[in-house]
């Protein structure tokens, strides 16, 4: 059994390759009406755009039919039709080369390259919980998934602030996110002096409000080129504070002493320069931001060349006042929610059961982070005031699926141990040519087999101009797992996957499971992006 991943990339770059050179045409069906006669499209436009009549030559048809090559997927027919050139791949070999190798199509397809280092600056985090805002709760939520993204790529990561609030971490806690704690300010007494000495005349000390160490002007720094695309032409005056020195302090600090430990080995000619910031930061403090980015060019002159802002957009709650609403707050809004639909669906006792309790968190930082991150970070966000639980676009809903799939593998276990079925057969001596619905196809194709390239496109920064503002895909998975849930679900309550135990049904079962097994991989990887622990049962 050939053991090299399959991708969709590697297939569709091999098919465009064939037809020779021009703009790409080829493109990957996801709908199962598609999916019933075709895998891959080139359409009839954009074949009469490349060879003039439409008329694929010969050589190209037979080039396609035979198409070989690293990660491409074999083929089984090429033939055109009125939507286009039509392709279908060799599906019982498909299956058969993907789910023989199930645990690498939960890795990204591209490790990024050794050395890059990128520190995710989040200023939401110096505040309280209770002056928590929404929209910088989901400034906090898009760096936690943008540092997982980019970490399982193998980028060293590093995150700032270090939050000192003593109730902060315990917050964040509660809502999965994984960031670094401290029990005081990085030291500022050099910025502090340097300000003093350089920028600030006796006449300005005289002047100056109280706890302000000088005024400098941004404006000379936003014209220089490379920096002005994006800077609000506002931006000129700043009040240097004590404050303002700390959070330079500590941006100083992460910069230039990377720590040891589970960080890839840096190449030797490694500097600060080689190190991108990227603020993440909510709409109603990119202004102050700004001025940060300025500043520190100003005082620093090893500052990072490249600081880049990613800034999300703001959060409204529909029908309510969402400027006075907290992350706290909306938090234990969304917590009673789950609690009182989960009540009416199982009844009032289960608030007694205390492992009801974990579940009920769980189920609310789902819904939570799936509300928070389905939508593309620069996109403004309307909240309901009311979930659903019925609805199939929620994290509940993704968690129940996952759960489904557990006790279904539970189920197997279970009367296995009971004698009922034999144990699990060894993968490459599955048939999985029994694998003839038309879910299954849908589930490997469209859910196990692009999800490589998924996990890569997350970690995607659009930041390769001049300018100032970047975008990130950080909505992508929330998205995936929600139709692969959909997906499953559908299959699972359509075909009846632990049959009878019956000797001539087994091959079918196990071919069937190994691909639920799949399914389970890369549903638990999609959800460790997000912060989020399987479900084992709901």
């Amino acid at each position: 059994m050939a053991t090299e991943r399959l991708g969709v990339g590697e297939t569709l770059g091999a098919l465009n390759a064939a037809l020779g050179p021009g703009d790409p045409v080829w493109f990957k069906e996801t709908h199962a009406r598609h999916l019933r006669v075709r895998d891959f499209l080139a359409p009839r436009r954009a074949l009469q755009a490349r060879f003039g009549d439409g008329q694929v030559p010969e050589h190209v048809l037979r080039a396609l039919a035979g198409l070989q090559g690293p990660g491409v997927a074999p083929v089984l027919c090429c033939a055109p039709t009125p939507a286009g050139l039509s392709l279908q791949l060799q599906r019982p070999v498909v299956f058969e080369r993907v789910l023989g190798a199930v645990a690498s199509y939960a890795t990204p397809a591209n490790c990024a390259s050794p050395g890059l280092r990128i520190l995710l600056h989040c200023p939401a985090l110096r505040c309280s919980p209770g002056a928590l805002r929404l929209s910088q709760l989901r400034a906090v939520l898009v760096a936690d998934h943008l540092a997982r993204a980019l970490r399982g790529q193998g980028v060293c990561v590093r995150l700032v602030p270090a939050v000192q609030d003593p109730h902060l971490p315990t917050f964040l806690q509660k809502l999965r996110v994984d960031w670094p704690t401290a029990s005081k300010n990085a030291p500022a007494e050099t910025l502090r002096d340097f300000v003093l000495a350089k920028f600030t005349s006796a006449q300005d000390q005289e002047t100056l409000p109280p706890g302000v160490l000088g005024r400098l002007g941004l404006k000379e720094l936003v014209k220089e080129q490379g920096r002005g695309a994006g800077y609000d032409p506002n931006v000129d005056k700043c009040l240097v504070t004590e404050e303002l020195l700390c959070v330079l302090a500590e941006l100083q600090e992460a910069v230039q002493h990377w720590p040891k430990g589970n960080y890839p080995v840096l190449p030797p000619d490694s500097d600060v320069d080689s190190c991108m910031v990227i603020h993440v930061v909510s709409c109603e403090e990119e202004f102050q931001q700004q001025k940060l980015d300025l500043l520190w060019w100003k005082l620093d002159d090893q500052a990072p060349l490249r600081q880049k802002h990613l800034v999300c957009g703001p959060v409204k709650v529909a029908g309510a006042p969402s400027t006075l609403m907290t992350a706290p707050e909306y938090y234990e809004l969304r917590h009673a929610q789950v609690c009182k639909a989960s009540a009416l669906k199982h009844g009032s006792d289960l608030a007694q059961d205390p492992a009801w309790t974990e579940i009920s968190e769980l189920l609310t930082v789902a819904t939570i982070k799936f509300e928070m991150l389905s939508t593309a970070p620069q996109s403004q966000l309307l909240l309901a005031d009311i979930i659903s639980t019925k609805g199939t676009k929620s994290g509940i809903f993704v968690m129940y699926n996952c759960a489904r799939l557990a006790t279904l593998f539970e189920g197997y276990k279970r009367n296995m141990e009971q004698g009922l079925y034999p144990t699990f057969p060894s993968v490459k001596s599955l048939d999985f040519s029994l694998l003839h619905d038309e879910g299954e196809w849908l589930l490997l194709f469209n859910s196990v087999l692009p999800f490589p390239d998924l996990l890569s496109q997350i970690a995607g920064l659009f930041c390769t101009g001049p300018g100032l503002h970047i975008s990130a895909r950080t909505e992508t998975v929330c998205k995936f797992l929600v139709q692969l849930s959909m997906d499953f679900s559908s299959y699972y309550n359509r075909v009846h996957i632990l049959g009878e135990a019956r000797p001539h049904l087994f091959g079918q079962m196990f071919a069937r499971l190994q691909l639920l097994r799949a399914i389970r991989e890369v549903l638990h990887a999609g959800l460790a992006m997000l912060g989020l622990p399987p479900l084992s049962h709901i």
